[in-house]
């Protein structure tokens, strides 16, 4: 067991994988620390206003945003887990392609994945535009707290005003942003990572326009508010599947996926996908079902703790960057290396990507100490926020050492290798037995620091990074993957 080896193509394959995922990823959070800042700027519009309630305008849009965005980015994650899914198999057929495809099985497989994955995307497309047409008040009432008095009162009224205006023109972006997201994962999978990131850099000067043009009013356009922001979001959000969708049906000649091949038999496939994909499905499920469950404690203790973590989120998004982009060249490089039937290097490549782990959330916890000052104070809100995100901060920093260990284990080699049941197990019991009773206690039991809440509300990363550790070292998340119509590896 070595962590650390001298494997220079390891690690140029890893880099070249990990490169254009983390630059994507860096460009997403852009996306969405442009959406927060401008979002908590939108006080400076109200020059009628004393500052101290134009102030309060800017934090609670901020809240507005930030809460709306917890229920889209359940979506999100359950998109993900679809990709990811998808991509466990996709990278072992591609792996086993590579190898030698003589009947044609694994990329009558591949076109298979790529069907029942993009089939379930738009239909929990639907349900979940279905439920924010329909409801968007319920939605934003699960996370607002209960008013004590008058003025607290006001906050929360006014947060379910602009909550609800901005998942109205949310509406329809879940089509286009499952859709890219999950096309982009698989993409990936087969080595074509870098078109991707060439569209997400477009979709992000697209925002930037859109949001500039319809949260402020410019150009003639009216001044819509939280509503550009959510406007804007929808822009790039069309923009992306447009060109990465577009790219899989006409461009691609490694997958071969073409519009006719939606309607194609997956009957073969069904069970296999069912096996190794839904319970990533799952587990990433109940991963977005428990950060909406933790944004409800948290929504619940104020709308200044709110804020306070909607600037720490971003901050954490942007610093792990890297983490996110091993996690996925882990899964592939995994299910690559698996797929062309080499199990000793498999279980090599598994320890490095481990000591990767550590080095990156060192990395993640320095860039945070580092840049926490100058981010909060670049945000337009209250003293208190600013110095509860402070202490968010430095929680973070802290969880991130052991967050982003199992992170690349757990999203990237322990999934890569096929172990998906088992994931999706000990997720469930970390954060449901775990990290959510304790952060409750904490919160609103004990009445701790935030420093403390934040740290109990996550401590599930602390003891999966230590289950990690020796679920690897067992060797027992090596699973047996079949392409439905012929043998499996």
């Amino acid at each position: 067991m070595k962590l650390f080896q001298k494997d220079s193509a390891f690690y140029k394959k890893v880099l070249i994988l990990a490169l254009p995922i983390a630059l994507q990823s860096l460009i997403a959070v852009g996306v969405n620390m442009l959406d927060t800042i401008m979002v908590g700027s939108i006080g400076s519009l109200y020059t009628e206003l004393p500052q101290a309630e134009a102030e309060w305008i800017s934090e609670q849009s901020l809240t507005a945003v930030s809460q709306a965005n917890t229920f889209i980015g359940i979506y999100h994650i359950f998109c993900m887990g679809l990709g990811m899914g998808a991509s466990v198999l996709v990278s072992r057929y591609w792996g086993m392609k590579q190898k030698g495809d003589i009947d044609g099985s694994a990329s009558t497989a591949l076109k298979q994945t790529v069907c029942l994955m993009l089939r379930l995307t738009l239909l929990l497309a639907a349900a979940f535009a279905l439920a924010t047409y329909v409801m968007p008040d319920v939605i934003m009432k699960m996370y607002a707290k209960k008013a004590a008095d008058a003025e607290e009162l006001r906050a929360v009224n006014e947060v379910l005003k602009r909550g609800e205006d901005y998942l109205r023109y949310s509406v329809i972006t879940y089509f286009f942003l499952g859709t890219s997201l999950t096309v982009t994962i698989v993409l990936r999978s087969v080595g074509q990572a870098l078109f991707p990131l060439f569209v997400s850099i477009g979709a992000l000067f697209v925002n930037l326009l859109a949001n500039y043009t319809f949260i402020f009013g410019h150009f003639g356009a009216p001044r819509l508010e939280v509503k550009g922001a959510a406007l804007g979001t929808l822009i790039a959000r069309v923009f992306e599947a447009v060109m990465i969708v577009g790219y899989l049906l006409v461009v691609d000649k490694r997958i071969r996926f073409r519009i006719r091949d939606m309607f194609m038999k997956t009957g073969s496939l069904l069970k296999e996908y069912i096996r190794i994909s839904i319970p990533v499905l799952v587990s990433d499920g109940i991963l977005a079902l428990g950060n909406n469950s933790v944004m409800m404690v948290i929504g619940r203790l104020g709308s200044e703790f709110t804020s306070a973590n909607a600037i720490t989120a971003v901050t954490q998004q942007m610093s792990t960057v890297g983490i996110q982009g091993v996690c996925q060249a882990g899964a592939i490089v995994t299910g690559q290396t698996l797929g062309q039937g080499d199990r000793k290097k498999t279980m090599r490549q598994g320890w490095m990507f481990f000591g990767l782990g550590l080095a990156l959330g060192l990395l993640a916890a320095g860039i945070i100490l580092i840049i926490k000052n100058p981010v909060i104070n670049g945000y337009d809100v209250t003293k208190t926020t600013k110095a509860l995100a402070n202490r968010l901060m430095i929680a973070i920093s802290i969880i991130l050492i052991f967050q982003a260990t199992n992170s690349i284990m757990t999203k990237g080699v322990l999934r890569g290798g096929g172990d998906t049941k088992m994931l999706m197990l000990m997720d469930n019991v970390f954060l449901w037995v775990i990290a959510l009773p304790l952060g409750i206690l904490a919160g609103f039991v004990f009445h701790l620091d935030p420093f403390w809440i934040y740290i109990c509300l996550k401590s599930d990363q602390i003891v999966k990074a230590v289950w990690c550790y020796f679920r690897l070292k067992s060797e027992k998340w090596i699973k047996r993957i079949s392409t439905g119509t012929a043998g499996s590896k």
